[in-house]
């Protein structure tokens, strides 16, 4: 073929190649030149750089003429191999072009071989798939962010409505999903309240009740296990929920060392708050309790026990 021709294939089929009727490379176009690594395959076999996959069988120069104007599927055995889409079609003089695609791959292609929109002919719709593609892929992108950021926002929500603002515990609606979630299981419940802390409120004020609260928050939590839940659901009202746990040997440890705590005086600003507890608790060993309304009145009339016995103690339920 003259230079012209070949100039005139190489715009209008940037990937195509030239072929004798031995299958040797006549010419190749300037995208496919850069499938093949920017090596020249000009001279050799097609067979030795393109592998033929389908139709199968196809593996010499007799082949060829079995699969004029068939659709073929290839690969091209450059640095990096790579799947193609092609039809082989008869020149003059026992010439063959061969047009190749990168078919569905042509996104993937793209990348490994760095190809702009000058490597495809300008009718070649593959520029403006590419678009498309890329389009997609940033509405996707944009709407797994939305996604996330929804999700984010709704587990925020979620914590936000089971949290108490001032200390950061479990409020009293979510004592209640952890009450109902462990109704057939083994459980401690112990109630917590607090003595002389109207008097830190009334002499000292909010500010003084609220670093007290926040105080006794941490103390509960840092003397709990892992997988126990504190939650505030009064004023200075604090319950502990510890399941697996109903020993009183070890309940008793716990509330003692707690009470302990607790009366070490709060420092806040110049002052320090001197304050108690009173513990009431009950073990629950799954299915006794006809509701965990009555467990909670049991852990409630042990706490004011306590109360009534001269504070600053912890009283069974019995």
């Amino acid at each position: 073929m003259n230079r012209d021709c070949c100039g005139a294939l190489d715009q209008l089929l940037p990937m195509h190649a030239v072929l004798d009727d031995q299958g040797i490379i006549l010419h190749v176009g300037p995208t496919l030149t850069k499938v093949f690594g920017d090596t020249s395959v000009v001279g050799q076999s097609v067979f030795d750089v393109v592998a033929f996959s389908r139709p199968k069988g196809i593996s010499g120069a007799a082949d060829l003429p079995k699969v004029l104007g068939r659709k073929l599927r290839l690969e091209a055995k450059g640095a990096v191999e790579t799947r193609l889409t092609g039809v082989l079609a008869r020149g003059d003089k026992n010439i063959y072009i061969l047009d190749t695609s990168f078919g569905f791959a042509v996104a993937q292609s793209v990348t490994e071989h760095r190809l702009v929109s000058t490597d495809f002919s300008p009718t070649d719709l593959t520029v403006e798939m590419l678009f498309v593609i890329e389009a997609k892929s940033a509405a996707m992108s944009a709407s797994r962010q939305l996604n996330q950021r929804l999700q984010a926002a709704r587990i925020a929500a979620e914590e936000q409505a089971f949290t108490d603002t001032l200390t950061g515990l479990k409020n009293r609606r979510a004592l209640d999903v952890v009450l109902e979630r462990l109704r057939d299981q083994e459980f401690a419940l112990i109630y917590l309240d607090l003595d002389y802390f109207k008097a830190v409120n009334d002499t000292h004020g909010h500010a003084a009740g609220d670093a007290v609260l926040q105080a006794v928050a941490k103390i509960l939590v840092s003397n709990v296990r892992r997988n126990d839940t504190v939650a505030r659901i009064g004023g200075d009202e604090f319950v502990i929920v510890c399941p697996g746990m109903i020993r009183q040997d070890a309940l008793g440890r716990l509330a003692r060392k707690m009470i302990d705590e607790i009366e070490v005086p709060i420092p806040f600003g110049d002052i320090s708050a001197k304050i108690s507890s009173s513990i009431g608790i009950v073990s629950h060993k799954g299915g006794e309790v006809s509701s965990m309304e009555s467990l909670s009145e049991m852990a409630d009339a042990a706490l004011y026990a306590a109360k009534n016995a001269g504070r600053g103690q912890a009283v069974f339920a019995t």
